[in-house]
Parts: structure tokens; sequence; C-alpha cells
């Protein structure tokens, strides 16, 4: 046996104690359950154990302190629960990560979630950590390879960032966030997945990560039946075991999805506190509860390693100013929306760059790499104010010198976003460079009677909605019959 499982056994042996404090149930409101008997030693966030006459155990949490009782809110339905029931006090909300956990998939409470026996570390955490010292925290780090062209040049990451994934549902943000876990740099990759269904947690660890993903990562699951207290403790979870790595010096990637679940369970269980909604429904300690999660993650300092952050955001109908959305963008370093009209049109991953910003430029790039990147976006700005005249076959070419060149190359750019990078960051820049340079040099531009045959070509592969004719636009322009081209 190696000394790390001496260390690990000899861990699980010290928290077996031979007597536990019990109190009793006394009423049952809602969905909290009232224990008496406990009031004088319980703490805010101690774990509980509810064992009742018939069915399994149910776990729960301290929620609030009262002088005559404690208020326990369950982690499961209490169905079955009766007056009189025991319950006793664990310890508090403690974690202990372990190099065993790496290629496990676990839950919120380190308990093994694939069959097979799971080791506790010598050391425990709390779930609620301090984020480290700001005096003493590194500045952001050198720019990582991520297998993505678009993540390798137009919008980088670098060691310690925090970026946030905005996307709806369906629109190939698991996809993605599993490519990132197999190709990105990192030493350790943790995944937090929040709220998800049951019958995708497999799928995502045995197909879309597959083995090679999963043999530096260890995933921390709660699936959408579990309670809101289990719910919320995953974020929490991951954060605590991406933690522990870090204080061992190394580099480690976590992908948290989502936030958004995250919290709507926090939600839950302010509500059930008695804490009233105030932002659109969210209490107002929302805000604090997920800044407080997202300052953990970044440089560390000292010996210490990084944390790099990737966090998922569900937004609903494309709104960016819901209240989740609107505090993620204030805290993070940089944010990447997934538009569901590019995922339409079978463009993977559907990123929208222009309303994707890293703010690890442009510090993250030479002056030549910053050059590029600025004019990859003017162009692609450019294609974007002057689409629907190409598209209905408005615009004629030689009206504008920079919408040309839009032209010439849009095509190739919106190929670029979406391919994967075997080689290296280097690689990338040298492909974006040869695009560019053939718009610049114009050899991407074609003529065809007067017109271009990109601008041709674009408006027969639109989609039918969009093949307008001259007089439809001239309407739509307020009946002042302007026709260009």
């Amino acid at each position: 046996m190696q000394t790390s499982d001496i260390a690990s056994l000899k861990a699980e042996i010290e928290t077996l104690k031979p007597v536990r404090r019990v109190g009793r149930v006394v009423s049952v409101e809602g969905g909290v359950l009232h224990v008496a008997g406990l009031e004088r030693v319980a703490r805010m966030g101690d774990q509980l154990r509810l064992s009742r006459r018939d069915g399994a155990p149910l776990g729960g949490e301290v929620l609030q302190l009262r002088s005559e009782c404690i208020v326990m809110l369950p982690d499961a339905p209490s169905d079955g629960v009766s007056l009189g029931d025991r319950v006793v006090l664990l310890e508090a909300g403690l974690l202990a990560p372990s190099e065993h956990w790496i290629g496990r998939v676990i839950d919120p409470y380190g308990n093994p979630l694939d069959g097979r026996s799971l080791l506790r570390g010598p050391e425990a955490r709390y779930l609620r950590g301090d984020p480290p010292s700001p005096a003493t925290r590194r500045a952001l780090g050198d720019r990582l390879e991520t297998g993505m062209a678009v993540f390798n040049t137009l919008l980088p990451v670098v060691r310690g960032q925090r970026v946030g994934l905005f996307s709806g549902s369906g629109v190939g943000k698991s996809s993605l966030l599993a490519h990132l876990a197999k190709h990105m740099d990192a030493d350790v990759v943790v995944i937090a997945l929040v709220g998800e269904r049951g019958r995708e947690l497999r799928e995502f660890v045995e197909n879309v990560l597959g083995p090679e993903g999963m043999k530096r990562a260890v995933v921390v699951a709660a699936t959408s039946d579990r309670s809101p207290l289990v719910r919320r403790r995953c974020a929490w979870a991951a954060m605590t075991v991406a933690e522990h790595f870090r204080d061992q010096g190394k580099h480690v990637l976590l992908l948290a999805d989502s936030i958004t679940r995250f919290a709507e369970a926090h939600r839950e269980v302010a509500v059930a506190a008695g804490e009233a909604p105030a932002l659109r429904g969210y209490p107002a300690s929302t805000a604090h509860t997920i800044m407080s999660l997202c300052e953990r993650a970044g440089p560390g300092g000292g010996e210490a390693g990084d944390i790099t952050a990737i966090f998922t955001v569900l937004v609903a109908g494309s709104d960016m100013e819901e209240p989740i959305s609107d505090i993620l963008r204030g805290v993070l370093d940089g944010h990447v929306v997934l538009d569901r009209k590019i995922a339409e049109r079978g463009r993977y991953p559907a990123v929208d760059l222009l309303r994707s910003v890293s703010r690890s430029l442009p510090a993250a790039a030479s002056s030549e790499e910053n050059a590029l990147i600025l004019d990859a976006r003017q162009l692609l700005g450019a294609y974007d104010q002057s689409e629907m005249m190409i598209r209905a076959g408005l615009y004629s070419e030689g009206s504008d010198e920079q919408v040309d060149r839009a032209i010439s190359v849009w095509s190739e750019l919106d190929r670029f976003i979406a391919e994967p990078e075997r080689q290296n960051t280097e690689h990338s820049f040298s492909r974006l460079a040869l695009i560019l340079r053939r718009a610049r040099s114009g050899g991407g531009a074609r003529r065809a009677s007067g017109k271009s045959e990109g601008v041709q070509a674009t408006r027969r592969s639109a989609p039918p909605e969009h093949r307008e004719s001259s007089t439809q636009v001239a309407v739509a322009r307020g009946g002042r019959g302007i026709v260009l081209g």
C-alpha cells in the first residue's frame, strides 16, 4: 500500500466518532423540518442525518438557528418523516479531495457515482473557502493552447483567466466544454455539472468527454432531480477540489456548467430561509454568492498554481441583460456568446465573435497579432452591418472597399472560427494572416456583370425568407424606393 493510501485511510478512520449529538423532529412546515435538542451545539451550514422509521436516512443542512430549535432543510423530499424521528449532527460542510479522485465521477459530498470505492484525502477543506489574498495574487499568465483556432487567436484564454460562456440550451455548449477539457493546456481538469439531466451524465463522461478526457479530470455532478441544497453544493465542491490541486502548484482548468442553475438552487435555499426575492425573483444575496464563487478562481499566490475557469450561463431568449448574465459579465475576465442562429446554419461552435470579448487582450498578443485580430473583427463587423443588403443582392461591388474585402473573406473567416487547431497558436495566426492577406490583395474578389460572384453566391445560398426583391426592400425602407446595385 502506498503512503498516500495509508494517509487517506487514516483520515477516513479519524472521521469516525463514538459519540454523536442527537435531536428530535418536533414539526414539519412546508419543505423544512424543526429539530429540538441541537440548538445549543449546531452551527450554520452543519450537516444533519435524519433516520426515518420506514425508508432510507435523509440528509440535510442547518438552515436557521432559533432559541428553541434549529431549522433543517432536507436534501430530498421529506416523505415518511414523522414527529420524534432522530436527527444526528454531523461535521460541518467539509470536503477532503485526493489524488485518487482524478478520473472519477463524484457527488458534491465526495461520494463516488461510478460504483467503485473512493478514499478521502488526508486534509479536509471548507466548501466556502476564501480566495487568495488580493495583495499576493499574481497577474494573468501566459496564453494557453486551447485546440480551437478562434480561442488561440481572436478570443485568447490566458492562465488564470475567468471566462463566461453565454448560451441558450442545445447550442453546443457541452460539446465545446468537452473539447476544451480534452485539448486545453492544464494539469488537472475539474468539471462541475450542476443540475444536468440524469441520462446526460453517463453520455457526457463516456461519449462526449471519453477516456482520453477523463485521464486528468474530476467530474462533480448533481443531477436536476437532486434538491437545491445538493445542486448549490455542487459548484462549491468543484471549486474546493480545484483549490486542492491549485495549492499543490498545479494549473487547474475548472469548467462549471452552469452558474445559472447554481443561482437558481441558491434562490430556492434562500427563499426557504426566509429571504425575500428582490432582483427579478432572485434574492439580494445572489450577487454576492456568485461573486464569491468566481473570486476563488484565477491566479494563485506564492508557490500555488492557478485556476483557469470557464463558467457557462444559460441565456433564455438571448437576453444578455438578465440578472445572472449581468452579474457575471462584471466579475469575469471575458465572455463568449454562442448564438442559436449560427448553430442553426450548421456552424459549430456557434461563437458570435462580434458579441464576444477577451479581456486578456491586448496584453495576450504581440503588436502584429493584435493588428490581425483588429483587421478580422473590422471585416466581420463590416459584413454584419451590410448583410441584409448583401443577401438581398442590393450591394454593388466597389461602393465600399471595406465591405468588398469583407465579402471576399467572410466565408473563410466563418470557417476559421469553427476549425479545431491540431498544431499550436503560431500556426493558427499563420492561417489567419493568410486569409486576411488574400482579402487585402484582392485575390478573393470575384466579379461578374458588375456584381461580385461572392454576392450572388451568398444570395443564392440564403434561405428563401432572406431573398427579398428590390420592391420588398424599398417598401421596408419606408416606400422611398432606394435600390442599390
